[in-house]
């Protein structure tokens, strides 16, 4: 007897026909109603914003607060601020007021401007240290620690070491040709920048007679052989040590930090 035909087999086995697939749901597009409504919307709460922001009186500049200062008044940082009292917070250029102060108030190094909602604007102001004073003309003029002159007074600030530029005679015409007096101040400036705190507080000049020949005069008449800026703070720890060990001395060297010496005068 036959068997089945292949349509036959292919049948379920309940005989019945297969379950129909489920229809995937279409995305119903917005209506055009909502997409107008929607947009609307946006350009109301755009226009709300832009007037909150630049129009109203509500976000506006009230107040300059400053901080940091040491030796400038805050009058003197607000007023070469010059911040825009008055008008929409959200417009100040911060960058051109912080251009601003640096350029009109050399004595800061670095500021910071701040929004500070709704109605402030904060100034954060780091000033220069001197590490040395160049006497000039009865005027003393404030060197950092990266070579910059920034400030000029009547009076030498306490504790900050004399600059004593005097290049030695016999070496001056080769000295100077290759390292001007910028560039000798420069070398004082990181050899004050080099010094241990004890020592810096008590160094009443920096003498440069030429780039390898620095000294320091400290109170009570000691004195120190520094050499050149070079390896700064291996000297430094030379010196300290050395100063430890001989409490008494009146000259140290540390020219050469790997011999050092010290004496009595």
């Amino acid at each position: 007897m036959a068997g089945p035909t292949t349509a036959e087999r292919r049948k379920p086995a309940s005989g019945g026909s297969r379950p129909p697939r489920p229809r995937r749901s279409r995305a119903r597009l917005p209506q055009p109603r909502t997409l107008v409504l929607s947009l609307i919307a946006l350009v109301l709460l755009g226009a709300g914003g832009g007037w909150l922001f630049y129009g109203s009186q509500w976000l506006r500049v009230e107040r300059v607060t400053t901080s940091g200062t040491r030796i400038l008044t805050p009058e003197e940082v607000r007023e070469a601020a010059a911040a825009p009292v008055g008008s929409p917070l959200i417009s100040v250029d911060t960058d051109a007021l912080e251009d601003r102060l640096r350029k009109r108030l050399p004595r800061i190094d670095s500021v910071e401007v701040e929004r500070s909602w709704p109605h402030e604007i904060g100034l954060k102001v780091t000033e220069r240290k001197p590490v040395l004073v160049v006497e000039k003309g009865g005027k003393f003029i404030e060197v950092d620690a990266e070579g910059v002159r920034f400030a000029t007074s009547g009076h030498a600030p306490k504790g900050v070491p004399l600059l004593e530029l005097r290049p030695d005679q016999e070496k001056a015409a080769a000295s100077l040709r290759r390292f001007d007096a910028h560039r000798l101040r420069r070398e004082a400036v990181r050899v004050a920048g080099a010094l241990p705190a004890a020592v810096a507080r008590d160094t009443r000049a920096v003498k440069v007679r030429s780039y390898d020949s620095i000294s320091l005069e400290l109170s009570g008449g000691r004195t120190v052989a520094w050499g050149s800026s070079e390896k700064g703070r291996t000297k430094a720890s030379t010196l300290t040590a050395l100063m430890k060990a001989a409490p008494k001395a009146g000259h140290f060297d540390v020219s050469v930090p790997t011999a050092p010496a010290s004496s009595a005068s």
